[in-house]
């Protein structure tokens, strides 16, 4: 399973994904599923991948070979981000859809989803959702982040980011606790966790991986804890009195 994580701030993006990958519960391993595209100046893009990783790994391959030799194309040559978001979706239906019969054969699933965010000059930041069905969606205003993979567990520490409007360093906290608080419920999703933040009109990220033995992840996992039981311990006390008809 995999658990990525984008939100689209008034200062720039956030980007968060966790490594693990697994084919049952012995045969764990950590892959990369946060990428990172500087191919001019005037862009960058950060792609997120979720799904069939043999399939993920061939769109990226795709896109490295479009990118290489003295004429870049693809993303190096895209006019807009939902261009690049389109570009991502025709190679993975692509890369799909070549091995869908022999992967069918032994009742497995060759698609992928990602997500697809950064800036081409001329344009604001945005982030995108690129089905398996090779469309997309955007961000919204009302709900400025995104998720793949195991979404479930961290949607509501998310919420919180919106409702607050926080700022990069705040909404960089968030995520990580987003991504704690699935990786304690699921232990299919988990650490080396993969960070990118943009601001916007930079061109360039601040990139960093927190090691399972980080201490900021430990900080962060024994504050998140903690200020969870003492918001539960402030909530009303509850009577048996309340609920008797």
């Amino acid at each position: 399973m995999t658990y990525c994580i984008a939100l689209r701030l008034d200062e720039g993006l956030v980007f968060l994904a966790d490594t693990r990958t697994n084919s049952g519960v012995d045969n764990i391993s950590t892959f990369r599923k946060l990428h990172v595209f500087c191919p001019a100046p005037d862009r960058v893009f950060v792609l997120q991948s979720a799904g069939n990783l043999a399939s993920t790994q061939q769109v990226l391959d795709r896109i490295e070979q479009d990118l290489s030799g003295p004429n870049p194309t693809g993303l190096a040559t895209v006019s807009h981000l939902f261009d690049a978001a389109l570009y991502v979706g025709g190679l993975s239906t692509e890369v799909a859809a070549q091995h869908r019969d022999s992967l069918a054969r032994v009742g497995a699933d060759g698609r992928s989803s990602f997500i697809l965010g950064g800036q081409i000059a001329g344009e604001r930041p945005d982030i995108f959702l690129v089905y398996p069905e090779g469309n997309y969606i955007r961000a919204s205003d009302d709900r400025p982040f995104l998720q793949i993979g195991e979404t479930k567990y961290g949607k509501l520490v998310l919420d919180l980011a919106v409702q607050s409007r926080a700022n990069i360093e705040l909404a960089t906290k968030i995520a990580l606790s987003s991504m704690i608080s699935t990786a304690r419920a699921n232990l299919s999703v988990g650490p080396p966790y993969d960070l990118a933040i943009y601001r916007n009109g930079s061109f360039e990220l601040d990139e960093g991986r927190i090691e399972p033995d980080s201490p900021v992840l430990s900080q962060m996992l024994g504050g998140w804890i903690a200020h969870l039981l003492a918001g539960v311990r402030d909530l009303p006390t509850i009577d048996p009195a309340d609920f008797r008809s």
